[in-house]
């Protein structure tokens, strides 16, 4: 048995590799959010595996070789005879940051069916980790949301990253709906502040959260990119400016900063929706330098699942590279 689940897509990524003056060209890189976020928990030590679908193609075996040799459990993972592999084309700007174009039309990791998914998985695991991307379209809406439900009703922990992509959606007002559907059974969330923002349909972090406190929600973590991060549990709310690296690609930057947090919980007993009671302010701002750590490291380096840090580079960031300096232009106001 596992100790995490994680869900979703799991799909290529093709990344830029050209240098200035030459053609466009691109790098195919393992990615897909669920899949860095199991990638992360395995190199950090967690027992971890991953509940998907891939085309039955050369890209579809990659993937899956890809997590097996990262030490993920790939018994959830399904093959599609009729659905290609789903693509990504990545775009970077000067700072790293980037945007997607999917290729995604009937991809295979919006085909999964419940009957694909041996629910084993979820009985004998202590945390569910699902995000967004899953349910824009149909099965995969359906078999997220029966997932979700059998490790709420099994009494699971749940993590939830409702990565918000905007042109996977076939309206705004539906992904706001659908997405909002999946806080209720989440105990621990991470998003960013546009997708604090909008969600909660507020205007500033601090109503943000107090919006998913009343959703029931335990722990709230805020990445703010370069500005670091902002996390609530308990009563508390406190920040953490971000280590000082030079960002190249951003891409599952998030995905290891969540799949680093959620291996502190678990490496410290936090193995029940009723043990996060006693997190305390200190364990929480521990967790999330650990977590900040573990995405600055990936946004070091380039692609998804190649840039996820295993616990030496996640250390030596801690112990060597200097956190940024709050300055009037970066300054939260919370």
């Amino acid at each position: 048995m596992c100790d995490v689940i994680t869900a979703g897509e799991l799909l290529i990524d093709f990344t830029p590799a050209s240098y200035p003056g030459a053609p466009v060209l691109f790098s195919p890189n393992p990615g897909g959010a669920p899949a860095n976020v199991a990638v992360q928990l395995a190199k950090l030590g967690i027992q971890v595996g991953f509940i998907g679908k891939v085309g039955n193609d050369s890209f579809g075996t990659l993937l899956t070789e890809c997590l097996r040799s990262n030490g993920v459990n790939t018994e959830g993972v399904v093959k599609d005879n009729d659905y290609n592999t789903t693509l990504s084309f990545v775009e970077l700007n000067s700072n790293g940051d980037r945007s997607f174009t999917f290729y995604r039309k009937h991809g295979a990791d919006t085909r999964l069916r419940t009957d694909e998914v041996d629910l084993r998985m979820i009985y004998g695991c202590r945390l569910f980790h699902f995000g967004s991307v899953s349910l824009t379209d149909q099965p995969s809406r359906e078999t997220t949301s029966e997932l979700i439900k059998a490790a709420f009703k099994c009494g699971k922990l749940i993590s939830y990253d409702p990565n918000r992509r905007p042109a996977l959606w076939a309206s705004e007002s539906e992904s706001l709906d659908i997405m909002r559907q999946g806080l209720p059974y989440c105990h621990i969330l991470k998003v960013s502040e546009d997708e604090l923002l909008f969600l909660s349909g507020t205007s500033s972090i601090s109503e943000g959260i107090a919006y998913m406190v009343k959703q029931g929600i335990k722990i709230i973590l805020v990445t703010l990119g370069a500005d670091g991060c902002v996390f609530s549990a308990n009563g508390f709310t406190g920040s953490l400016p971000a280590f000082a690296v030079n960002a190249v690609d951003t891409t599952a930057s998030g995905d290891c900063f969540f799949g680093a947090f959620i291996s502190r919980l678990i490496a410290n007993g936090f193995h029940t929706p009723e043990s996060l009671s006693s997190l305390t302010h200190k364990q929480l701002m521990e967790f999330c330098k650990f977590a900040s750590a573990a995405g600055a490291v990936c946004a070091s380096g380039y692609g998804g699942i190649t840039s996820v840090p295993d616990l030496k580079s996640i250390r030596e960031c801690i112990d060597k590279t200097p956190l940024r300096t709050y300055g009037k232009d970066i300054k939260r106001t919370f």
